[in-house]
C-alpha cells in the first residue's frame, strides 16, 4: 500500500506541498500523430574505460561465458531490451581511430594509446568484424562513426568501401580474405563527431565544408547507402543546424546533437551520482528538462531550412553525467546509476515522443560502465540498472503510433521560485493495436492521484508496472543486484472513472484495458 507522506519543508527551500496531487491526463485515439521510431532508444558504445573491454568483450578465452568473445550475460540482457540500434566506435575516440588497425589477426593488430580516455592501452581487438559480428548477435543496427578529426576522405571513403561493397575490389577480397564474404549493413554513418570540440575545434562553416568534401567520395553499392549524419551542435547553439541545414543538407539524412544532464550545470563540479541533497535531484529534474527547449529552437530551424522534412534531428549523446566515482580512473567515465537516472530517462523518453516527426533516433551514453549506463559488469559478475529497467518499461513505444496528450491541473514541483511539471506523460498505439502510457513523477516525495481520460476507448482498467524505491538514490549492487526493479501495477476504473495513484520519484508504463 502507498502510504500518504506529510508535508515537509526542506531546507534547500522547497515548498511545502499535499502528500497528494490531483492530475488529470487526456489521451486522444482519434488524433493519432507521428510514429515513434524505434531508434530513439538507440545506445552507444565507445572505446572508453570499460565500456567494451572487460563490460562487453572478454575474448574467446576467458573464463567467463562468451560466444566468440562477447559476454553472454551482457549481451543476453541487452537483447532482452531489444536494442534497435548501436553506435560505434565514438565518441570522442571515433575522430582518432583508423579501421585498418582494427582488422586482421587480432595479435598482429597494432597497440595505440587512448589519449582521449585515460591514457589507457588500446590494442584493437574489438574492430570492424568484431563489432558487426556483436550487432548481428543482438539483431541491432549499425551505426557507424567516421574519423574526420585525425583521418582523410580517403580513409573513410575506403572503410565504408570494405564494409559494403559486393565488388571483387581490392578492399572486398581484403574483408573477404579476414572472414567476412558478404558485405555489412551500415544502417548509419556519420561523418565525425562534436566537431566543435573533440572533433576538431572547428567553426560550423569549416566543417561543413569538410562534411561535404568528405561525403562527396563516399560510395556504395545503390542498396547499401547508409543514411549519412552530420555532426551537430550542443546545448544552447543553434548555429551548427542552421549552417548545415543550409550547407550541408544534400543527401544528408540528420544533424546530430549532444546534450548532457549535469546536477549542477557545471562541468567542474557536475554533482555526485550517490548521496546528494534534495535540491540536486531538483536541479537534475530542471536540466534535463531542458531537452524539450533544445529540440524545439533547432526543430525550428529545420523547419525553416527544411519544409520538406527530410534531415531529422538525432540526439546521438545525451544522458546524466556526474563526478566520476571516488576511487576510480577519472578518464573511464564510471559512476552509480540510481532511480533518479531511470527517471531521467524516462523524461526525455517522453520529450523525444513529443517531438518524434524530427527526433528520429538517440544514443544514450552509454550502454556498459560508462556514465549513465544500462548495465555494470565487474569481472564475472553483472547487473542491471535503473536505467536499464526504464528502458525495458519503454519497449512498446518502439515504432508506435503516437498519441496526443494533456496534462491539467498539474501542481508543480517547485524550489526557490522555480518549477518543473510534477507529472509528465506519453501515450501511443503500440504495433499490438494496443494504447500504452507512460507517467512520470518528479518529486521526490509527494505522491499524484492521475485520473486518466482516454478519448476513443471505454477504458476499464490499467496493467503495466511501476519503478520507484525509497530513496532518491536507490541503486543496485553486487550484494544487492535487485534492490531497485519494476514491480507489476494495475487499477480499474469505478463508476466509470479511472484514477492512478502515482508514487512518489516513480516511472509508470501501462497498457489500457478495456
Amino acid at each position: 500500500m502507498l502510504k500518504a507522506l506529510k508535508p515537509l519543508i526542506f531546507a534547500c527551500g522547497l515548498a511545502a506541498m499535499p502528500a497528494f496531487a490531483q492530475v488529470s491526463v487526456s489521451v486522444d485515439t482519434g488524433k493519432p500523430g507521428p510514429v515513434i521510431n524505434k531508434n530513439v532508444y538507440g545506445q552507444f558504445a565507445e572505446h572508453l574505460g570499460t565500456g567494451i573491454y572487460g563490460g562487453l568483450w572478454v575474448g574467446q578465452n576467458s573464463s567467463i561465458p562468451n560466444t566468440r568473445g562477447w559476454r553472454n550475460d551482457v549481451v543476453g540482457a541487452l537483447k532482452e531490451l531489444k536494442v534497435p540500434l548501436v553506435r560505434w566506435p565514438g565518441g570522442c575516440f571515433a575522430d582518432e581511430y583508423h579501421w585498418r588497425d582494427g582488422i586482421g589477426a587480432r595479435n598482429k593488430r597494432p597497440v595505440k594509446v587512448n589519449t582521449h580516455w585515460g591514457g589507457v592501452a588500446e590494442d584493437n581487438a574489438v574492430g570492424t568484424h568484431e563489432f558487426f559480428d556483436l550487432v548481428e548477435i543482438l539483431g541491432t543496427e549499425a551505426y557507424i562513426n567516421g574519423n574526420l578529426g585525425s583521418g582523410t576522405p580517403q580513409e573513410m571513403a575506403e572503410w565504408l568501401e570494405y564494409m559494403t561493397s559486393d565488388t571483387k575490389s581490392s578492399l572486398a577480397e581484403l574483408r573477404r580474405k579476414n572472414g567476412r564474404k558478404a558485405p555489412y549493413k551500415v544502417a548509419y554513418f556519420g561523418i565525425g563527431n562534436e566537431a566543435w570540440g573533440c572533433g576538431g575545434n572547428m567553426k560550423p562553416e569549416y566543417y561543413a565544408n569538410l562534411y561535404n568534401h568528405y561525403a562527396t567520395f563516399l560510395k556504395t553499392p545503390p542498396d547499401a547507402r547508409p543514411k549519412m549524419v552530420a555532426s551537430g551542435g550542443n546545448d544552447n547553439d543553434t548555429r551548427w543546424t542552421e549552417v548545415l541545414s543550409k550547407e550541408a543538407a544534400r543527401g544528408t539524412d540528420g544533424i546530430s546533437f549532444h546534450y548532457y544532464t549535469l546536477p549542477t550545470g557545471v562541468w567542474e563540479k557536475k554533482g555526485a551520482a550517490t548521496g546528494f541533497p534534495e535540491s540536486e535531484w531538483f536541479s537534475t529534474m530542471q536540466q534535463t528538462l531542458r531537452m524539450d527547449q533544445h529540440i524545439k529552437q533547432n526543430v525550428a530551424i529545420l523547419d525553416k531550412n527544411d519544409p520538406e522534412k527530410k534531415i531529422g534531428f538525432y540526439v546521438d549523446e545525451w544522458g546524466t553525467w556526474y563526478d566520476v566515482e571516488p576511487g576510480t580512473n577519472p578518464g573511464f567515465l564510471f559512476q552509480r546509476n540510481t532511480l533518479r537516472d531511470a527517471v531521467v530517462a524516462a523524461l526525455n523518453f517522453n520529450i523525444f515522443h513529443a517531438h518524434a516527426e524530427r527526433v528520429r533516433m538517440t544514443n544514450i551514453a552509454q550502454m556498459v560502465n560508462v556514465l549513465q549506463a544500462m548495465i555494470i559488469t565487474d569481472k564475472e559478475k553483472m547487473l542491471l540498472t535503473p536505467t536499464y529497467h526504464a528502458y525495458q518499461m519503454y519497449i512498446p513505444f518502439q515504432d508506435a503510433t503516437s498519441l496526443p496528450v494533456a496534462v491539467d491541473n498539474d501542481v508543480a514541483y517547485s524550489s526557490n521560485g522555480k518549477g518543473v511539471p510534477g507529472i509528465s506523460a506519453t501515450a501511443a498505439r503500440a504495433k499490438d493495436g494496443k494504447v500504452y502510457i507512460a507517467l512520470v513523477n518528479t518529486h521526490p516525495t509527494r505522491a499524484s492521484d492521475v485520473t486518466l481520460n482516454v478519448a476513443g476507448l471505454t477504458v476499464g482498467g490499467v496493467a503495466g508496472q511501476v519503478l520507484t524505491a525509497d530513496a532518491m538514490d536507490a541503486h543496485n549492487t553486487f550484494e544487492k543486484p535487485q534492490a531497485i526493479k519494476p514491480a507489476p501495477f494495475s487499477a480499474r476504473a469505478q463508476d466509470g472513472k479511472l484514477t492512478i495513484k502515482v508514487p512518489a520519484k516513480a516511472v509508470m508504463v501501462f497498457a489500457v484495458e478495456a
